[in-house]
C-alpha cells in the first residue's frame, strides 16, 4: 500500500491497544487522478458512455436524461485496492441528473436528494458485463457531454468518519456518542486532533471509506432507508449505518467542468449484499457541498 498516513497516525498517537483497533478498521481504496501521458487509463470522467445496444440512455420520467458522469473498468482497478465485492471485470457506468439543461430560474428545479425517494431515479448506476458488445451513445437530448479526461488509479488507505459507530465503538469502548471536547479522554485528544489536521482532499475515488464534506454520508443513506433523519448515534441508525459501503465519489472536478453544487461531492454507497449480487440498481447518491 502506497500510503500508510492513518495507520502512522495512530501508530504516533494512540496507545497500542487502541491503536490496533483503529487500524482494523482502515481499508484501502483506489484514488483516481488525472492520468499522465503513458499511464494505464482506469476510469474517465465525462465524454460519452459505450452502452450495449438495446440499453437505453437513463432518464428520470417528465424531468428529462441523465448526465453521463464517469466509467471504471472494474479489470484495470489495482487488486491492492479494489474492495470485496467489487467485480473483477466489466464496468461501472456513473449517470445523474445535474439539472444543466433547466431554467435556472425555475423555483422548482428538479434534483435528486437522498431523502426523497421520488428523487432516487434521478441517481443511476450501470453495470455492463466484459465482453458485452457495446458502441459509443451521444446524450439523447439536453446538455453537450461534459469535457472527457481520463483517470489514472493509485492505492491508499482511507479512515472512516470518527462519528461512525465503529470508530466509537474501537476508540470509545462503547457506542455512545462522542462527549463534548472538554469531555473527551485526555488520551484521544492528540488524535483526534492530528486526524483532523491531516490531508482533507476529497478527490474522485472507488471503495473504501467515504470523505465526507457535512459529517458521515452512511449516516445520510441510513436515515433515508429508515424514513426518518435521526441523531447521530441513535442506536437504529448506528446498526442501518454500518451495512452502507462506498461504491464511488466523484468530486468537482475544473477539467472536466463538473461542479456539484458549491464545491460538492457526489457519493454513490450500496449494501455489501447488493453489491455481492451486482445489485446496482440498488445504489444510492448523497450529495454533499
Amino acid at each position: 500500500m502506497t500510503d500508510e498516513r492513518y495507520s502512522r497516525l495512530a501508530a504516533e498517537h494512540l496507545p497500542s491497544d487502541l491503536a490496533e483497533r483503529w487500524i482494523a478498521l482502515l481499508r484501502p481504496c483506489v484514488r483516481l487522478r488525472r492520468a499522465d501521458a503513458g499511464e494505464q487509463v482506469v476510469a474517465v470522467l465525462g465524454g460519452v458512455p459505450e452502452l450495449p445496444s438495446g440499453v437505453d440512455w437513463p432518464d428520470w420520467p417528465e424531468v428529462g436524461p441523465l448526465s453521463f458522469i464517469a466509467s471504471v473498468r472494474c479489470a484495470a482497478l489495482p487488486a491492492a485496492g479494489r474492495a470485496a465485492g467489487v467485480p473483477g471485470d466489466g464496468t461501472l457506468l456513473f449517470f445523474y441528473f445535474d439539472g444543466r439543461g433547466e431554467d435556472a430560474g425555475d423555483d422548482e428545479s428538479a434534483f435528486v436528494s437522498v431523502y426523497d425517494p421520488q428523487t432516487w431515479v434521478g441517481a443511476r448506476v450501470l453495470y455492463v458485463p466484459e465482453g458485452t458488445p457495446v458502441s459509443p451513445v451521444e446524450p439523447p437530448c439536453g446538455p453537450a457531454p461534459y469535457p472527457r479526461v481520463e483517470l489514472a488509479a493509485d492505492v491508499e488507505q482511507s479512515a472512516p468518519d470518527l462519528w461512525l459507530p465503529q470508530v466509537r465503538e474501537a476508540l470509545l469502548g462503547s457506542g455512545d456518542p462522542w462527549p463534548e471536547p472538554r469531555e473527551i479522554p485526555v488520551g484521544l485528544r492528540p488524535f483526534r486532533r492530528a486526524f483532523a489536521k491531516l490531508d482533507g482532499r476529497i478527490g474522485h475515488r472507488v471503495g473504501g471509506h467515504a470523505v465526507p464534506i457535512q459529517g458521515p454520508v452512511e449516516y445520510e443513506a441510513a436515515s433515508a432507508d429508515l424514513g426518518v433523519e435521526r441523531p447521530w448515534g441513535e442506536p437504529q441508525l448506528d446498526a442501518e449505518a454500518t451495512r452502507w459501503l462506498l461504491l464511488a465519489q466523484f468530486d468537482s472536478d475544473e477539467d472536466a467542468g463538473m461542479e456539484w453544487g458549491d464545491a460538492g461531492t457526489l457519493y454513490w454507497l450500496i449494501r455489501s449484499e447488493d453489491l455481492a449480487d451486482r445489485r446496482f440498481d440498488r445504489a444510492r447518491l448523497v450529495a454533499q457541498c
